[in-house]
């Protein structure tokens, strides 16, 4: 299949096809032409970086999860199971921290105190005045 015809089916500009295959993520022959050609199991990688992008997982760990793909495994239901299950608790916790953080953005609002010494949110008990002045772990 083209670059042209996996942007196509994929959804995915031919750019990010070509820095996907720079990372190593996807791979391509070449044909007489030397024009790149990917294999169908290419969409289902790409599939699954693009799921987990608009989850919020980072390539790095994109990649890992990828790595039975990428020595020439094919992945199949099973294989999307397991990467799904290894990012769920992951996905869970960040969860619940934006949450913690949009309740407490609630209180930002009514209190719109915007300081570093008194906000609960961004300095609960004022922990960074105990380093002293200026930012932290700088030594100012």
């Amino acid at each position: 299949m083209s670059v042209g015809a996996m942007s196509k089916r994929s959804g995915i500009s031919i750019s990010a096809i070509h820095f996907y295959e720079r990372e190593g993520l996807i791979r391509s022959t070449r044909n007489a032409a030397n024009h790149r050609r990917y294999s169908r199991a290419s969409l289902r990688i790409l599939a699954i970086i693009k799921a987990g992008q608009q989850a919020g997982i980072p390539l790095a760990e994109i990649r890992s999860a990828l790595k039975p793909a990428l020595s020439g495994r094919p992945l199949g239901r099973e294989e999307w199971v397991r990467i799904s299950e290894a990012w769920h608790d992951d996905l869970e916790r960040r969860i619940r921290m934006l949450e913690r953080v949009r309740d407490r953005l609630g209180g930002c609002i009514r209190c719109g105190c915007l300081s570093h010494e008194l906000c609960e949110m961004f300095n609960p008990e004022d922990r960074a005045a105990r380093q002293g002045p200026g930012a932290p772990g700088l030594g100012v």
